[in-house]
Parts: C-alpha cells; structure tokens; sequence
C-alpha cells in the first residue's frame, strides 16, 4: 500500500450546478477528471483531514469504480472514517438521512438522478453539507475555484475494497464501515408513517404498482412495500438496480415510465401507481385513470398530511421551486401557512427547512420532501400518499375532486425542448428578456400579457441573493408562462416551458390538462418563437 501524489493540471468545465457535476460517463473516466473534482471537493470544504464522510451512489456504470478510487483518495488526504453503502449504494435520500443522523461532515453522492445511464450515458459527483442537503452556492464556487488551480493530487495504491461484506474495514489509517443502504432509511419511514393503516389497506385487497425504473429503489421498495407492509410479490416493478437502468431512461414521468402509465390508465388497473428515479428523489403519482401531476400532488400532501403521526401536529409553513404552479399557495392561504417561492435547486429550501420556517417542500420536476431530510424523497411521497389513502379510505381520483372543489384546480404542464443548441436556446432567452418593458398589453392566442420579468430571490434566513432565475410571462386571468434553461443536462440545453391556467369552475374540473391548456400552450409558442427558433414542431417531453 503506497502513497502517491500525482501531478496533474485545471480541467475545464468543472463547474458544479444546481445538483453537482454532470458530465457523459467517458468523461468523468478520463485521467485525472474524477481525480481532479474530487480534490477540488477536498479544498472546497476546507481539508479533508478528520473528516468522516458518508458516500454511496445510484448503482449507474462506473458507480463502483469511482467509488473505490474515492475511498482511496479519502485515506491518502486523512479522512477518519467514511461510511459507504453496500456495494456503493445509496439513495439520494437514504445518504441525506445517513449524513444527518450519524453527524458526519457532510457525503459525496455519485449519481446524475434522473438522466440516463452506461458508457455512453450519463455520470455525475456532488457534496452535501453537514445537513444533508446539497452544497450551497459558496460552497460549490470554492469547489470549482479550485478546479482551476489544482495541480496533484494524493491517492493510495492499493487493492479494492469488499464493498459488498457489510462491517468495519480499514484503508490505511481511515476506518471504512460498509452499512446495509436501506436499513436506517425504512426505520425512518416506520416512523413517520402509520404503517398499521397502511399494512390493512394491503390486507383489504388494496392493488399497486411501484416503478423502481432498474434505478437504487428497488431494493428499498422491496424491502418497505412488500416485505415490511405486506403488498404482494410483483408489487415491485423493474426493481433490480442495473448499470444502464435496463436501457431505459430514470425518470418519472408518463413518458419515461409509460407502462406504469398504461396500466394505471386501464380500467382494470391497481388502486395506485407510483415510480421514482434513478437515485430515488423523485416520484410521479398515479391512480386507476387519474395521473396527478407533481404540482398537484405537493398541495393535496401539504392539505392532508396531517394524517400522518410525524405531521399530525401541522406545518410550520410550505415552500414550492418557482416554476411549479399555484395549487400549494392557496392550500396555504386556506390553511394559513406562510408558503415561500423559491428558484429551482433543492438546496434553496435548505435554510428555510434548517430554520423551521417550512415543514414540506416541493417543485414541478416531480420532487417532493419534508424536514426529515434534506434532500427530495421520492419513496417519502409515495408512502405519504399511502398513508392519506389509508386513512381518508377514498380513491386517488376521489381525492383530487375533493382536492379541485375546496382549492380549486390549476391545469398545469412542463414542455421540455431537449437538447437544443446553446445558442439557440441563449438567443430566445435574450429575446424575451428584450421584450420585458412591450409585452404587457400584447394579447397571445387571445390571451393579455399583464406582466414580464425574470425572477430573483432573497433569502429570508440568510439573505443571499440569487438572480436569472427563469422567465415568467403573466397573462389575465391568472394564466402563467414560465420559461427557463435546465441544468440537469449533459448535451446542448434543454428549454423548460411551465404552463398554467386557473380555474374555480366545477364544470371544468375533469378536463384535460393538454386540451384545457391549448390557448396558453398556443401563446407560449406565439410569445417566444419556440418552434421557428428550435426548428421543433413540439415538445420532446410532456409532464
């Protein structure tokens, strides 16, 4: 076992995003790219000498590698003990938890959550804080300040390590403890749920289907759905986590998990659909012929969780990303919670969770949590809507009526343009932003502009603030059009369009989404020039 410094040099583009660095798998496997943001992280979080540290991943191709050249790196730069998951496994929730109940120094999670995975796919690496949740901003700046001026690195020479033998090991003078991934994170559900609701709602006939997309949730959903709650044997879809997601694509969504849809869309489907992504924080909720989209399904969590023990007590507030629609403000106006609009990035609602200001947090791109982590929890929201169905003894669609006809329904859908030129995608923001001061007054597909701007944030608990964060046209009658740039992506950009139009008319409740939606669908394309400028006839992806 020797110590080595390797000498190396800045890689460009290791700028971390909103959810760390995200690169094709080739790249993070060429020489000295892991290595080189790896050491970055060291730096950024001020030495890693001391520290322990919680790591795992989503189980995608080169997720074990990296890990063991990791751990090897941890041992050579003196960190005390690293606590990883079987076989480097880890949900992104799971590894939030892990972080915060062991008190560790915060964790390294490999994952790229909702993008595809295998050689030619997608691979990626982020911190989360002492807190569990995702660095924030200064923090990610001062890793990719060092990005710039690393030049070597210290890592072990040695054999790998059994990641799959559960038990303490050492790496040289670092204590290395291989844990069961879903142990501590089940055991956190039992306890925020009533799991005897739930286990009678199964032991009444009650039939679901839960998604795992090949992605780190099978074995968790396994283990919490079928063995501990006592739904049947196949309850559990696609639920052996493999490198490339069995050649599927990891997100939640009707499309990318259309057989789940189909079936739940059937007349003689399950009682309830539900699917998680690949590191397991998002969720898509479906019932026998209602799909519920992620806005919805944040407001009637916010109205009904106090349903659930941890819950029962109420919220101390909500808070939802900026582009996810209206529905949870008016539960919390009705409920008179304080609800705070955030910009998209999970870590925005870490100093309002840490503060005790919101209790659930949410945002459109099927994400959804509370303050038991830090992170957004896909199987957590399942299990809370479990919990509500148990409870309430009505159906999903019984729900959402019941839902529409106390707050109101909000028809909402996210087009994504995947893929498109930077330029292109560049040159249309620019465009709108432009146009700011003309488009009020401008009717679109029949509908008037009201207002134009591009949101910003303050933060009430630190008061940092964050700008550019998404494009948001207003139009009469409550109609929103938001337009933004993603930055889960690896190739070109992908522009996200968030639509949606209110309605308190209980004639209109049971339209489609799609189809009660056209006008504004129609204005958006009419406003921005989407389909002139992407050389699209229509979106990629519908949610």
């Amino acid at each position: 076992m020797e110590r080595l410094t390797v000498k190396t040099a800045p890689i460009e583009g290791q700028k971390p995003g909103t959810s760390g660095l995200r690169k094709k798998t080739e790249v993070f496997m060429g020489q000295h790219y892991l290595e080189n943001f790896v050491q970055a992280i060291w730096e950024g979080i001020g030495g890693a000498r001391g520290k322990t540290l919680v790591l795992g991943g989503d189980g995608r191709y080169f997720n074990e590698r990296a890990a063991q050249v990791i751990l090897r790196m941890a041992a050579a730069s003196g960190v005390a003990k690293v606590i990883v998951g079987q076989n480097a496994l880890l949900s992104t929730p799971a590894a939030s938890h892990l972080i915060r109940t062991r008190g560790t120094d915060g964790g390294i999670i490999m994952s790229a959550s909702h993008n595809p995975g295998g050689p030619d796919e997608d691979f990626g690496i982020k911190f989360n804080t002492p807190n569990g949740g995702p660095a924030p901003e200064e923090v990610t700046t001062r890793i990719y300040e060092a990005t710039k001026t690393i030049e070597a690195y210290e890592i072990l020479e040695t054999q790998d390590l059994d990641l799959n033998r559960l038990g303490e090991t050492h790496l040289a003078d670092m204590e290395v403890e291989v844990v069961d991934p879903v142990a501590d994170y089940a055991l956190l559900m039992e306890n925020l749920f009533d799991f005897d609701a739930i286990r009678k709602l199964f032991d009444g006939g009650f039939t679901m289907r839960f998604d795992a997309m090949h992605a780190v949730t099978g074995p968790y959903a396994k283990a919490i759905f079928e063995d501990i709650l006592g739904a049947p044997a196949g309850t559990v879809m696609n639920g052996e986590p493999k490198a490339d997601f069995g050649g599927g694509h990891p997100d939640p969504n009707p499309h990318w998990a259309k057989a789940l849809f189909n079936t739940l869309m059937d007349e003689g489907g399950p009682d309830f659909g539900a699917a998680s992504d690949g590191d397991g924080d998002r969720n898509m909720i479906l019932g026998r012929g209602t799909y519920v989209s992620p806005s919805d399904s944040l407001a009637v969590l916010a109205a009904n969780a106090h349903v659930a023990p941890a819950y029962s007590g109420g919220l101390k507030g909500v808070a939802r990303s900026m582009p996810t629609s209206g529905a949870l403000d008016r539960v919390a106006k009705k409920m008179g919670l304080d609800c705070y609009e955030t910009p998209t990035g999970w870590k925005f609602f870490g100093n309002l969770l840490d503060a005790g200001r919101a209790t659930i947090c949410g945002e459109e791109s099927f994400g959804t949590s509370s303050d038991h982590v830090r992170e957004k929890d896909g199987l957590w929201a399942v299990l809370l809507w479990l919990n509500i169905l148990a409870k309430t003894g009505r159906s999903v669609r019984e729900i959402m009526q019941d839902h529409w006809a106390e707050f109101g329904r909000i028809f909402y859908t996210r087009h994504d343009y995947e893929a498109v030129e930077s330029d292109v995608a560049s040159d249309l923001m620019d465009g709108l932003r432009a146009r700011f001061d003309d488009l009020p007054g401008q009717s679109f597909a029949g509908r008037t502009v009201i207002g134009a701007d591009e949101f910003a944030y303050d933060d009430p608990v630190d008061g940092s603030h964050a700008a550019g964060q998404g494009i948001r046209i207003l139009f009469e009658d409550g109609g929103r059009i938001v337009f933004r740039l993603s930055g889960t992506g690896t190739a070109g950009a992908t522009i996200r369009v968030y639509i949606e139009d209110a309605t308190d008319d209980p004639a209109r409740f049971g339209e489609d989404p799609q189809e009660a939606l056209a006008p504004m669908i129609a204005a958006a394309d009419e406003v921005a020039g989407l389909h002139a400028r992407t050389g699209r006839t229509g979106p990629d992806v519908r949610s």
